[in-house]
């Protein structure tokens, strides 16, 4: 973020791969070096702590966001991504509930 700015207004990392939804600065939309970075970054934390690295997809999706609907949209799918793969049961935003 230091060197590419940007803000995260939602994230989840899964061993194989992560879905954000980042606002970017105006008149700059570069997701391609952020997320190379990202990854890199996660694969030499996780190798040098844990002894394990990830096998990230090579690719990756951008999109938009429309409207306040899609943006929630969006959201919720990023809060049910960790159930709809089974690592857990609820999504996070609920476990407090």
């Amino acid at each position: 973020m230091k060197k590419r700015h940007f803000a995260i207004d939602a994230i989840v990392v899964l061993p194989e791969h992560l879905h954000g939804i980042w606002t970017l600065p105006p008149n700059d939309a570069d997701f391609s070096t952020r997320w190379r970075l990202i990854k890199t970054g996660f694969t030499k934390h996780c190798d040098n702590k844990y002894k394990v690295t990830p096998k990230w997809q090579h690719r990756y999706w951008e999109h938009l966001l429309r409207d306040e609907l899609d943006f929630e949209h969006h959201i919720n799918y990023i809060h049910y991504n960790p159930v709809k793969h089974d690592y857990v049961n609820k999504p996070l935003s609920s476990l407090n509930n």
